[in-house]
């Protein structure tokens, strides 16, 4: 069984694939499967190599559970769960009965033994939500109580064992009403799509995808709802998977029932949130694809010891690349040493990198490491390195190639073992044409290249950035602030951010300590409606966007008209009509 846990996975004989398979009938490089945050695709990556999708030619489509991919005279089976289904051999049909009573024994037994061992309330609620998650390969997990009418999180968990902050904002308040209604499961294929819960506003803003709920009940009293949810699969859960839940849901009934009449459950949200304040984030957030595209990169270049170049505008979050490298990197226990080249005055730079001895010059009166040295065994950021000066520069390419470094004041050499990250947002390709950046010292850093979109390109992010940042914000402040209005939200969508995500904390931290409401407007955030950029008609927009294309497309060819119309399958005369109206000055 093959585990797939990247956005692209390569498939092949070749041993640099993802899922290498010495088998003579495939490609060396045959097929990949591609997450793009909500399903699951398949594509060719070698037309001459043969592929069937459960027995069909197909070059690229969408996989579902219990799909087979035959390539070349290998036959796969894709499953969402960590168990695929076994087949008989003469009946492709999956032996659906027997596996769910099985699982739900199973699962059952293992909650028991579990529980057995545990005394504290939550202990046994989070126990119980671990079980769920991993008999229906749910993400997440939620035991909602009825108290007073009104639902309280008891216990909030997710995949691996980790506590679920913010657990209430991440909860359908339509498809909660429906259970209690109905006193009756809900599965969800699909939230965004599903008829009966596309016009809720929890389900579009929560953009959900697969969620199954059912009902606890002790003695024909509602307690409380046990909520399982999946953002990342759509028709994940299904009437198998509800049957595993519903033997589950017994079981947590007795659990609340027992410890509610002690009254010993911690119901109150705060406290909830409190506990799991500390969770460690590596504080990337987003689903562009650009940035899922970074971090795949991320995920490859960590494992290795190259040099690493991060590029972008001020405020985009360079650093938390950066940390995120060495996280996932084989120096994670080592230090993370970070040297701001712009923030260091130049006489002081060489003694900050390098260190100096007692008595090398006026004021050195004890001897000092640098920051060579303080990372020794970890991580160095260069962070702005393009603010180092000329006279440096060349010490500093030294230093990389030789790996070790003389203090100031001494003449003997010491060894460092490092790995070098740097970043900048200035352009460091021209910066060597005009002769302010070394070429050799630039090719040094700059073997593998990141390079951070801004907030503007990263569409829907902003908003999610901006959620997570007003939770955490308001409360370290203490405030009563949770939200944004609807106006807001269509605001931050469209205003350009030139200050990127750093600009977006500071416009929220002080929105936060003035606002008066609940709900921050766009006057809250100095986003003003009329500063807003005008909202086109489609024909105008869709005008637009082809006039800049073409021109894009006709810098790429040095201003070759015939080239550029060939490029882009029109006429000349096309390619012409826009440059006539780009030289009226309509741009």
């Amino acid at each position: 069984m093959f585990s797939v846990f990247k956005q692209i996975t390569t498939i092949g004989r070749a041993r640099s694939n993802d899922v290498s398979i010495d088998h003579p009938s495939l490609a060396p490089h045959h097929a990949q499967l591609v997450f793009d945050g909500k399903e699951f695709g398949f594509a060719e990556l070698d037309r001459d190599a043969p592929m069937l999708w459960n027995g069909k030619k197909k070059r690229r489509g969408t996989l579902q559970h219990q799909d087979r991919l035959t390539l070349g005279t290998v036959d796969l089976a894709f499953s969402v769960f960590d168990d695929a289904p076994r087949r008989d051999d003469d009946d492709e049909a999956p032996r659906s009965e027997l596996g769910v009573e099985l699982i739900g024994m199973r699962k059952l037994a293992e909650l028991v033994r579990r529980v057995a061992d545990l005394r504290e309330p939550g202990a046994q609620m989070n126990a119980l939500l671990d079980v769920a998650i991993e008999a229906t390969s749910a993400e997440k997990g939620f035991v909602v109580l009825l108290v007073d009418g009104e639902t309280r999180i008891a216990a909030a968990r997710r995949v691996a064992e980790r506590s679920l902050p913010d657990a209430v904002q991440q909860l359908s308040d339509s498809i909660l009403a429906r259970v209690i209604e109905t006193l009756k499961p809900v599965i969800v294929s699909d939230a965004r799509t599903d008829t009966q819960f596309r016009s809720s506003e929890s389900v579009m803003n929560l953009q959900l995808s697969s969620v199954i709920a059912a009902p606890l009940l002790a003695h024909g009293r509602l307690l409380g709802i046990i909520y399982l949810g999946n953002d990342q699969v759509v028709r994940l859960f299904d009437e198998t998977s509800l049957d595993v839940l519903t033997v589950l849901a017994g079981q947590a009934a007795l659990l609340l029932e027992s410890a509610l009449a002690y009254g010993a459950l911690e119901l109150d949200r705060d406290a909830l949130r409190a506990s799991v304040a500390g969770d460690p984030v590596s504080g990337v957030i987003g689903a562009c694809p650009g940035l899922v595209d970074l971090l795949r990169r991320v995920d490859k270049v960590a494992t290795t010891d190259v040099s690493v170049l991060i590029t972008g505008e001020t405020g985009t979050g360079k650093e938390l690349i950066a940390r995120e490298i060495h996280r996932k990197s084989a120096r994670a226990k080592g230090s993370f040493v970070v040297v701001n080249c712009g923030a260091i005055p130049e006489n002081l730079m060489e003694a900050e990198l390098f260190g100096h001895v007692r008595g090398a010059f006026t004021g050195a009166v004890a001897t000092r490491i640098g920051r060579f040295q303080s990372a020794n065994g970890g991580t160095l950021f260069l962070d702005e390195i393009g603010e180092m000066p000329m006279t440096l520069q060349v010490k500093l390419l030294r230093a990389l190639q030789e790996r070790e470094v003389t203090k100031i004041g001494d003449s003997k050499p010491e060894k460092v073992d490092i790995r070098v990250l740097a970043a900048t947002h200035r352009d460091l390709e021209a910066m060597v044409k005009s002769g302010s950046f070394r070429e050799d010292l630039y090719y040094r850093l700059n073997v593998v290249n990141l390079h951070l979109p801004p907030l503007r390109e990263r569409g829907e992010d902003v908003v999610v950035i901006a959620k997570h940042l007003l939770s955490r914000f308001a409360a370290e402040m203490g405030s009563k602030v949770r939200g944004f209005t609807q106006p807001t939200l269509t605001a931050l969508r469209r205003h350009p951010f030139p200050g990127n995500i750093r600009e977006l904390e500071n416009r929220l931290k002080k929105a936060i300590v003035l606002a008066d409401g609940p709900l921050l407007g766009p006057e809250d955030l100095d986003l003003g409606v009329a500063s807003l950029p005008s909202i086109l008609p489609l024909t105008q927009a869709r005008e637009d966007f082809t006039r800049r294309y073409v021109l894009e497309v006709l810098e790429q060819n040095n201003g070759n008209r015939t080239k550029t119309a060939q490029d882009l399958g029109v006429d000349p005369r096309t390619v012409f009509r826009y440059l006539e109206r780009e030289g009226d000055g309509e741009v």
